[in-house]
């Protein structure tokens, strides 16, 4: 499958979008200038025709897609296999080490933040006990793309947002001078003032934000 799936990729390539995509998302790696509705569809397509019959044999081929990347379309499509709807069954703990290696190696907010907030997401839903105590060590890791996981992992709960959680996940990155995480944490904030703009806005006035992360957090307030 991933051999089908490099070579499709080969066909769609637009060398000029290549240029533009790299330059855009800033990126070491090159790119085959593949847009994203036509490789989602092209992984859809594939996916469907090529299924796994093992939980480690997808894991091993999600990985091997990650590893073996030389253009950044194959890492997105090793996103979008480890979320493909077929192997739902087995979105469980054992798969948090992929996506640990996926967001270290990554390191850049398109992988990140599409892993932190779908599929950490997910195991928060599923794990909240185990996953609650990752990612408040997450949120004290060296690693700063460990602790922008640990901030975003909540972006699509909505009204099931765990508060607590949350703040504590913010708390230690408050002083952070480091763009990703004063960005992410005005995010995180953002998506649940949607929910209930009176709780954010407190939060703001009585916690140091940072100029940037108090602008996301407030930036649909009405109030302000």
């Amino acid at each position: 499958m991933i051999a089908m799936l490099r070579k499709e990729l080969r066909k769609l390539a637009d060398p000029l979008k290549a240029i533009q995509m790299q330059a855009y998302m800033k990126s070491a790696m090159p790119y085959h200038g593949v847009p994203a509705p036509l490789l989602k569809s092209l992984c859809k397509r594939l996916f469907a025709e090529h299924r796994f019959s093992t939980e480690a044999d997808w894991r091993e081929s999600c990985l091997e897609l990650w590893r073996d990347a030389r253009f950044r379309e194959e890492r997105y499509a090793a996103i979008e296999l480890t979320g493909y709807r077929l192997y739902s069954g087995w979105q469980t703990m054992r798969t948090l080490p992929m996506y640990e290696e996926m967001i270290v190696t990554g390191a850049w907010w398109d992988y990140v933040d599409a892993i932190a907030s779908h599929r950490l997401g997910n195991l928060l839903k599923h794990y909240p006990a185990i996953m609650r105590a990752k990612m408040l060590q997450w949120s004290r890791s060296r690693d700063l793309w460990k602790r922008r996981s640990s901030i975003l992992c909540q972006l699509q709960f909505k009204r099931e947002t765990d508060l607590a959680l949350l703040y504590a996940c913010i708390e230690p990155s408050l002083d952070s001078r480091e763009f990703f995480l004063q960005k992410a944490i005005g995010w995180a904030l953002r998506q649940y003032a949607w929910m209930d703009p009176e709780e954010i806005r407190s939060y703001c006035a009585t916690h140091e934000l940072s100029k940037l992360s108090l602008r996301e957090a407030l930036k649909n307030d009405s109030k302000r």
